[in-house]
């Protein structure tokens, strides 16, 4: 299961769905907060323990990840550990803690939510204001009553003064009666003038009060809008005014003293209610708050446990890495490392001890294999210092011919890599004509190889040992290609002296006939005189392959001088534009090329006859291509360490199928050439210290490449001093 989780990446995709979670019931949260139900109420316990343990269970998981991650981290910093065992203890302290932390929060959430439910519930409301009703009853039953009081006073007022004068003794006596009888502590006639003074013409004030006793403007305006009383009160008293005589502008004012108890036991009620719908309206707000109160702190204390669980970890584990790195140190060849740890009693104490006892017999038990080693080495690396310096190209092969050692001269003979062949890699595969010879038991023979379109002739031997075989092979190519060379260059030399010494008798004996019996000829002159020049044409061209046969065979020794090879080349290209007109000739060569030294005239002899074979190849499509076909042909100089390269390209016929022969002599593809052009070019070249390739161009055609070394004598030199 471990390792289907670590290939699946699960506890990654658990990472995500713990975010996923936690957003998802954070924003369901704020939408049960801001969305649900009326702001001033509480929402139900269920869906706040729901919205809680639903938000805080995500939350954990997260911690306890990224413990997890922090625990990984740890490991791996620890010598590359994988961590496990801190894993382990952040996984086992984290729901040490976390079980626990969630229960106590399911019941504290209840707990909570259960009083404040009580505590805010309608029943309780009710009873608050229920309590609230009869207090302010009872306060507004007293208003009512002194304002009753007072309209029937106002009445028997109105009667009484229709009888008797305002200042008579009975009216005084009467009005004393009624403020005694209807239970008030002040009493008061008061009188609105025209200039609005208040005058009082009669009162009675049993307690001496000295307080304001005038008509307030508010109650005026409301007694003018016609209400037929008006009843105010204050914490002291509660005053009522009542008109007796509007017009008159006369009113009766009437007051008792507030009872103290009441009005408090009122006012308190009052407060209470305002109180309690405060607290009401702040139940959500404390709901929500305990809620993240109790949210942080199980994240607090889940965090705790992750921390102290890693720490914990950390320094149990720690003598473990320690001898893991020891270990894995030793592995690495430091036998002589020792671990200075705990070496007590306890287990850690014996695995250290053992550990350094175990090391102690590695380290020397390595001694001495290194001394055999050593000794082994430098045999080795005396037989590979044998097997480097010799020209021959040496193979060993297992007994299924899988290829074991190759030296440089054979890596380079047979392929173009330079660090080797690849493990389990087969002759048959590498060479197949090397590998038929071996299969055939054969001790020794000439077989042709083929590399990169390069013929390659060697000369092989092969012997069986007890592992399998040895193949030593050498390069015999340029040899064979030297042998030949002077092999016609001795044909030539010969041709060339028996075919000259005839030539001049030839020519001069017809030119003689010509000039002797050409007035002599009466019948068909004409046609004596076609012969005689076909004589002698014939014979000027045999002198020029006679002298060809003679430059081949004896090519003079370069005379070196310091000469511009970019002036020489484009003397030569010269000659060539002057003469055909109808090829396109461009040239391109590099700034500040410098000088070289070089045979003048032998420089010129090999570009001339590269261009003239560029030309032929060029009339050659030509013909085949028809009038739409234009020639080109571009010559282009660079420079390059210790010598010159002059590529010559054309858009000719290209490269024959044997292209890599046509260096040799007599080797040519035209009708009348003599296929020495081209072989005294190459010898120029290796006179020069260069060499020439040939190579298909872009587009058709063929590219010439002669390299020429800026200092001939001092390539050859060079050989010499390496032998």
């Amino acid at each position: 299961m471990q390792v289907a989780a670590r290939r699946a990446n699960f506890f990654a995709v658990v990472e995500v769905l713990s975010v996923v979670a936690f957003l998802l019931m954070t924003a369901a949260t704020w939408v049960a907060l801001n969305h649900g139900a009326d702001k001033g109420q509480l929402l139900p316990s269920n869906l706040t323990a729901t919205l809680l343990i639903g938000t805080l269970v995500p939350a954990m998981a997260i911690l306890v990840l990224l413990g997890r991650r922090m625990a990984l981290r740890r490991g791996a910093e620890n010598i590359g550990g994988t961590g496990r065992m801190h894993v382990r203890l952040v996984f086992i302290f984290s729901l040490i803690s976390a079980v626990p932390t969630l229960l106590v929060v399911v019941f504290a959430s209840w707990l909570f939510q259960s009083g404040v439910e009580f505590w805010f519930s309608d029943s309780s409301r009710g009873l608050l204001e229920n309590a609230n009703k009869l207090a302010r009853g009872y306060y507004e039953q007293t208003q009512r009553d002194v304002g009753y009081e007072s309209v029937a006073m106002a009445e028997d007022t109105r009667t009484m003064l229709s009888e008797y004068p305002i200042a008579s003794p009975e009216f005084q006596a009467f009005y004393a009666d009624q403020v005694y009888r209807r239970n008030l502590s002040l009493s008061a006639i008061i009188q609105i003038g025209g200039d609005g003074r208040q005058r009082t013409p009669i009162i009675v004030d049993p307690e001496g009060s000295t307080e304001d006793k005038r008509i307030g403007e508010e109650v005026l305006k409301r007694l003018d809008q016609g209400e037929p009383m008006v009843v105010t009160s204050n914490p002291n008293k509660i005053v009522a005014v009542v008109p007796i005589e509007r017009d008159a502008g006369v009113y009766l004012y009437a007051a008792r003293s507030n009872d103290l108890v009441s009005l408090s036991q009122g006012q308190h009620a009052e407060n209470i209610v305002q109180a309690y719908e405060v607290l009401t309206n702040r139940a959500r707000v404390l709901q929500l708050r305990f809620n993240v109160a109790l949210f942080v702190a199980s994240l607090a204390l889940v965090g705790l446990a992750v921390w102290f669980a890693l720490r914990f970890a950390d320094r149990q584990v720690k003598p473990l890495y320690e001898l893991v790195d020891a270990a894995r140190r030793v592995g690495s060849g430091n036998f002589a490392l020792r671990v200075e740890g705990r070496t007590g009693a306890d287990e850690i104490g014996l695995l250290n001890r053992a550990f350094n006892r175990m090391t102690a017999q590695i380290e020397k038990q390595t001694q001495a294999l290194l001394g055999a080693n050593r000794q082994l080495h430098e045999r080795s690396v005396f037989i590979e210092a044998v097997l480097e310096s010799v020209t021959s190209g040496i193979i060993s092969l297992d007994e299924s011919g899988r290829i074991l050692l190759m030296n440089s001269t054979a890596l380079k003979l047979l392929t173009d890599r330079e660090e080797g062949v690849p493990e389990d890699m087969t002759l048959a595969r590498l060479a197949p004509s090397l590998s038929d010879l071996v299969e055939q038991g054969v001790p020794a023979g000439i077989v042709q190889y083929s590399r990169n379109g390069e013929l390659l002739t060697l000369a092989v031997k092969t012997s069986r040992d007890a592992t399998g075989y040895v193949i030593t092979f050498e390069d015999i190519t340029r040899q064979l290609l030297d042998q030949r060379t002077a092999a016609w260059s001795d044909v030539a030399r010969r041709i060339a002296h028996e075919i000259k010494n005839p030539l001049t008798p030839i020519q001069l004996a017809t030119e003689r006939l010509s000039r002797r019996y050409r007035k002599q000829i009466v019948d068909n002159p004409e046609l004596f005189e076609d012969l005689t020049r076909t004589i002698i044409r014939q014979v000027g061209d045999l002198r020029k392959m006679v002298d060809e046969f003679s430059s081949f065979a004896r090519l003079p020794k370069p005379l070196f001088r310091v000469e511009d090879p970019v002036a020489l080349t484009r003397q030569a290209l010269f000659l060539q534009e002057v003469a055909r007109p109808d090829i396109d000739f461009v040239f391109g060569s590099e700034p500040d090329i410098g000088m070289i030294d070089c045979d003048r005239h032998q420089f010129g002899q090999a570009m001339t006859n590269v261009l003239k074979n560029a030309v032929e190849a060029v009339e050659a499509k030509a013909k085949d291509s028809g009038e739409d076909y234009r020639g080109t042909i571009r010559v282009t100089v660079s420079g390059e360490p210790e010598s010159i390269l002059v590529q010559v390209t054309d858009n000719g016929i290209g490269l024959p199928q044997d292209g890599e022969r046509i260096i040799e002599p007599y080797v040519t593809t035209r009708e009348k050439g003599t296929g020495l052009g081209l072989a005294i070019v190459n010898k120029i070249v290796e006179e020069h210290g260069g060499e020439m390739l040939f190579m298909p161009a872009e587009g058709g055609g063929t590219t010439v490449s002669m390299r020429f070394s800026t200092d001939p004598l001092a390539q050859r030199r060079k050989p010499e001093a390496a032998e």
